[in-house]
């Protein structure tokens, strides 16, 4: 460094390095005090005497307005002039009456990372045990008392109460925050929801006439989902004639059991004469509807599998879905259990519809008539039908089948109930004679007292087209 208000500067010579000063003007681009800055260049080969001078000239000239910037930034990277002790003491008192970097903030926040660092591995610990039971049985109970955990620098003890991180709050936020990322929720699959609730809401308010199927359906889903460890998957059997409610209640249970309902990956819908529709294939069929269910549910443990039209699904079938609704504990080490099987179906139709017949001839309400009274009648008729060739009627025939789910012929009252529905489903306008003309246009039997609609509520959704304005 040179004197106050210059610059050194080394100019090649013969031996060594000569250093001269270079004037500095001193101003606002000098920095405060006008400091000097020392620039050292290595020593070059010898050079004329007259060659030096220009040079450093040369140099000099063009570095000056460099030097000016760095002069300016100094200061403001932090090398400005060393303040006095008396202004780093005021600044200092300042910065502790802030509590900014203060002594007694600073132990405090190094004690509170310390505690969270500490805890941070036990609470994931029992995170993961409540996300994933199956890796980690047994450790919950070893985990449940409120253990005092000591810190590694022998600070003392802290217990996890004492600084306000209780374990159901964590558990929350770690939960919603790995959920964010991942499968994974309160049932441990973001993709299962398990809304019975809502279920059994949308059941009352919008499934119309069949107070059986609703609470069979409601009872069997939940006793299912709340039995830890199911004997084996269950399997619900929907009977009844075409447009009574079948497949609304099975696209219901898909909406309010998983997020996405019959679009989720936990969810696949088989269609007999669309999916399986040459006998003579039958054998590839096998194959492929094996291994959609093995894959289905190794990808999701709580799968949905429906059936439609199950009365036409081929018997050489039985070979394929048998396996999966049976007393087996795992299969090719996949556990099936927990697995939810619905075959929809319009056999014993017939049988349903004369019993509701006679409770009407009798003058009394359908809403008297018993699932134990119905059921008998039900059974009887399918397993008249067992030896038809039909996969879902051996299925029933070897018990694999839970529940039979009767579905009842609907009434004129029941299609103006849809035929509402289906004006507020598409936010319409309508009125009480718009309901009736709707539910005129249905086709009614049997011929004398024309009481059930044969074709229920299918069509009614594309029939309120005709009498809007």
């Amino acid at each position: 460094l040179g004197r106050k208000g210059a610059v050194q500067e080394a100019v090649p010579g013969g031996r060594g390095s000569e250093v001269r000063a270079v004037p500095w003007h001193s101003g606002p681009q000098a920095g405060e005090g006008g400091r000097a800055l020392a620039l050292l260049r290595p020593t070059g080969p010898p050079a004329s005497a007259a060659q030096p001078r220009r040079a450093a000239s040369v140099r000099h000239g063009a570095l000056l307005p460099g030097l000016r910037a760095l002069a300016v930034l100094l200061p403001l990277l932090g090398f400005a002039r060393r303040p006095s002790p008396r202004r780093a003491g005021e600044a200092l008192a300042r910065r502790e009456d802030l509590g900014l970097l203060g002594d007694r903030r600073y132990e405090r926040l190094q004690e509170h990372l310390g505690t969270v660092s500490a805890l941070s591995k036990r609470y994931w610990r029992l995170l993961a045990c409540r996300l994933w039971q199956e890796e980690c049985e047994g450790e919950e109970e070893e985990e449940e008392g409120t253990a005092v955990i000591t810190e590694e620098e022998g600070k003392g003890k802290t217990a996890p109460e004492k600084q306000g991180w209780h374990m159901p709050v964590m558990s929350e936020i770690l939960s919603r925050w790995y959920c964010s990322f991942g499968k994974c929720c309160a049932t441990g699959d973001c993709r299962v929801t398990n809304n019975i609730t809502g279920l059994e809401l949308d059941l009352s308010r919008r499934l119309h006439g069949q107070h059986l199927a609703k609470d069979v359906v409601l009872k069997a889903v939940q006793g299912f989902l709340e039995t830890p460890q199911p004997e084996k998957a269950l399997a619900l059997s929907f009977h009844g004639w075409s447009g009574t409610g079948k497949n609304f209640v099975a696209r219901l249970t898909a909406e309010h059991l998983y997020r996405d309902g019959l679009k989720s990956e936990c969810v696949k819908v088989f269609i007999s004469l669309f999916h399986f529709p040459h006998p003579v294939h039958m054998d590839l069929y096998k194959v492929q509807l094996a291994k959609e269910i093995s894959e289905t549910v190794q990808l999701c443990q709580q799968s949905l599998f429906i059936f439609d039209e199950a009365e036409k699904l081929h018997v050489a079938l039985l070979d394929a879905i048998k396996p999966y609704l049976d007393h087996y504990d795992s299969i090719d080490t996949v556990d099936y259990r927990r697995s939810i099987f619905l075959f929809l179906s319009n056999t014993g139709g017939n049988i349903i519809n004369e019993v509701a017949l006679d409770f009407w001839r009798a003058g009394r309400a359908r809403e008297e008539i018993t699932m134990e009274y119905l059921e008998h009648y039900l059974r009887m008729e399918l397993l008249d039908s067992a030896d038809e060739g039909s996969a879902h009627n051996r299925l029933l025939e070897e018990n694999l089948i839970d529940f039979l789910v009767p579905f009842l012929p609907l009434e004129y009252r029941h299609v103006k109930l849809c035929a509402r529905d289906a004006f507020l489903a598409r936010d319409l306008q309508f009125t009480e004679e718009a309901l009736d003309e709707v539910a005129r246009t249905m086709v009614f039997v049997p011929k004398e007292e024309k009481l059930f609609s044969a074709q229920g509520c299918k069509s009614v959704s594309q029939r309120i087209s005709y009498f809007l304005p």
